[in-house]
């Protein structure tokens, strides 16, 4: 499984610097903002698991940075631990009012800080909130999704798989498969981001099956975005020979040797039509 990203969003230099350092060392991904716009546009960008927020920052305070997170369906579900200096009640109640998962307040005890994150990042994951190969939003956020949007037009809503990925994994392995799924992830939240809207929404169903919520006008441009990016990179997963040869070859030497082609990504309607306005 891809190792678990954080966003720290921080502009105190020295408290970034330790964040950062520490965290990388306990294995994880971390990833620096010293502002609330560049922290969104991150959060936007990289994907986070979870989300470090200082309470104050040098253009927005964190709970501007949370409003608009929770705003937008591409962050809408990413926890998100306040660091601050100080917490009375009326600031935490405001911070629950906006969808905070946990405080701690500075000066921080750094083991404590991670036994938080931990916690955070398991809890989402026991919930089924993140499915932990890809990191994307799981089944009961789709859900939650489909409720909040079912009375609403102009949104169609798409299902994305991997063809060829079952093959794939039966000659590469679970391991290699996991990073092929996470790898169409990634591929499919960019090509969102660059052709889609603020309010699209990718998610992973209890298989392997993408879910794509968009208000695009046009989604085919988010279809050839993601499988000319996918078809780009996909290669690079592969033996030097399947690569090549442009496919698999699945039980090789018998007489049911069958080549299987490269996977490729696959956008499909739900229920045959898109919805729209």
């Amino acid at each position: 499984m891809p190792p678990v990203r954080l966003l720290c969003i921080e502009d105190d230099a020295d408290v970034a610097e330790l964040l950062v350092t520490y965290f990388r060392m306990m294995q994880y991904d971390v990833i620096h903002a010293p502002d609330g716009v560049s922290g969104l546009n991150l959060a936007r960008s990289e994907h986070p698991n979870l989300i470090l927020l200082d309470v104050m920052l040098p253009d927005l305070t964190g709970w501007e940075v949370a409003t608009r997170l929770r705003a937008s369906a591409l962050t809408r579900y990413i926890p998100i631990l306040f660091l601050t200096q100080r917490i009375d009640r009326q600031d935490k109640l405001l911070g629950l009012r906006l969808g905070a998962d946990d405080y701690i307040t500075k000066p921080f005890d750094i083991n404590e800080l991670l036994l938080r994150v931990q916690n955070a990042v398991r809890r989402a994951t026991r919930q089924h909130l993140y499915e932990p190969r890809t990191g994307l939003p799981g089944g009961p956020l789709i859900q939650a999704e489909l409720r909040r949007l079912r009375h609403e037009q102009g949104w169609s809503h798409f299902r994305i798989r991997v063809d060829g990925l079952a093959e794939f994994r039966e000659i590469y392995g679970f391991i290699a498969a996991n990073e092929a799924l996470a790898f169409a992830a990634r591929v499919v939240q960019q090509a969102v981001r660059e052709q889609g809207t603020p309010d699209d929404f990718v998610g992973i169903g209890d298989g392997d099956d993408l879910v794509l919520l968009t208000r695009a006008g046009r989604p085919e441009q988010i279809r050839t975005a993601l499988q000319a990016d996918f078809a780009a990179g996909v290669r690079s997963l592969y033996t030097f020979r399947d690569a090549e040869r442009g496919a698999m070859l699945l039980h090789p030497g018998t007489p049911q040797e069958t080549r299987v082609p490269l996977m490729a990504l696959r956008m499909e309607a739900v229920g045959g039509v898109a919805r729209s306005g």
